[in-house]
């Protein structure tokens, strides 16, 4: 048998878990097809890599020798790899168009718009809760741009050295069942919620903590939160039996509205981020200038979205928040004269 890279990924997976068995799992593998594979990587290099016992695997002699190359070879693979995928879309003008990000009704419009208005351009979308991982592929040159959210004044990491575009800044709505004796109103003090349970969707965004920062500052801390999915988010608060939070582009639900938060004392920020050295990086500079509008006076409080390149602005009360659903919509272009209104700005994050 050939030693390859996956052999190699296999001995270090065994190593930094000290267990073939949680290996196995971090590797998504059955346990005895990782023990049977693990024996011919052995058989291959003519002697154990591991002392196997009851407390767990510890390398030997020999596998700390291959455990010493490997991780030098991988990490040099992987480098390799990243800049051959830039290097091969370096010097051509983007014709494709590949996007991560967390949920949010805006990627959708945004794909729409592209798909109209440049139809023989490919798409493609990718899904994860995580901002890390979107960050990580667009780094590595599998995806083109990472569409995210952070709360308040908070940044993504500059760990992968991205260049960022707020695109939006939306207030925070709270969602309720139809039923709760603050649905009425056209407005919700977050101290009013204090007494309630709160469902949310995962995700390893800052939220969680800007809204338990929110709570405190409203006097208390908040009630047990479900984590699940946006779906039975949206049944768990319809069945009274939590409430969550939303962005101001969530669709009418029937059964739930939403409220804006008294005061805003949550923002939510879009953003829109690229690698700097990528094709991406020049189409999105070049489209953010060439459609970049006039400053905005304060009074006139307008709507302003980077993804004006291709979009329509978002409409007005209500998308899910990481699960964070709400309802209710106003026309493109009728002003907002309540405090949730929609702000949209830009600037560059690096």
């Amino acid at each position: 048998m050939n030693l390859e890279l996956r052999h190699l990924r296999v001995v270090c997976a065994i190593a930094e878990t000290g267990s073939v068995t949680k290996a196995a799992s971090t590797l998504g593998l059955a346990q005895p097809a990782l023990t049977a594979q693990l024996q011919r990587i052995e058989r291959a290099l003519g002697g154990a890599l591991f002392d196997r016992d009851r407390r767990g695997a510890r390398p030997t002699a020999l596998g700390e020798l291959v455990l010493a190359r490997a991780r030098v070879l991988l990490p040099a693979m992987k480098g390799l790899q990243d800049e051959a995928a830039r290097l091969a879309s370096a010097g051509d003008a983007l014709s494709r168009y590949r996007f991560g990000g967390v949920n949010s009704p805006i990627l959708g419009r945004l794909v729409h718009r592209i798909a109209a208005e440049q139809p023989a351009a490919p798409i493609s979308t990718y899904a994860s809760w995580s901002v890390d991982e979107l960050s990580q592929l667009v780094f590595n040159g599998r995806l083109d741009y990472v569409l995210t959210g952070v709360c308040g004044d908070a940044a993504p990491s500059a760990e992968f050295g991205l260049s960022w575009r707020e695109v939006a800044v939306d207030p925070v709505f709270v969602l309720l069942p139809e039923s709760h004796p603050l649905a009425d109103g056209d407005e919700v003090p977050l101290e009013k919620l204090r007494r309630e349970q709160w469902v949310a969707a995962p995700g390893d965004g800052c939220f969680g903590d800007c809204f338990a920062a929110a709570c405190a500052r409203a006097g208390f801390t908040p009630r047990k939160v479900y984590e699940t999915d946006v779906r039975v988010c949206m049944d768990l608060v319809e069945a009274g039996v939590a409430v969550a939070l939303c962005q101001a582009t969530f669709r009418p639900v029937p059964g739930l509205v939403t409220r804006r938060l008294a005061g805003n004392p949550l923002r939510w920020r879009l953003l829109l981020g690229w690698h700097p050295e990528s094709p991406a990086a020049r189409f999105a500079k070049g489209c953010w200038r060439r459609r970049r509008p006039r400053t905005p006076t304060p009074s006139r409080r307008t709507r302003r979205t980077w993804s004006g390149c291709w979009t329509t602005p978002s409409s007005g009360r209500g998308s899910a928040l990481r699960c964070r659903p709400g309802s209710g919509r106003r026309k493109p272009g009728r002003r907002v004269r309540s405090r949730g209104e929609r702000v949209q700005g830009g600037h560059d994050r690096h």
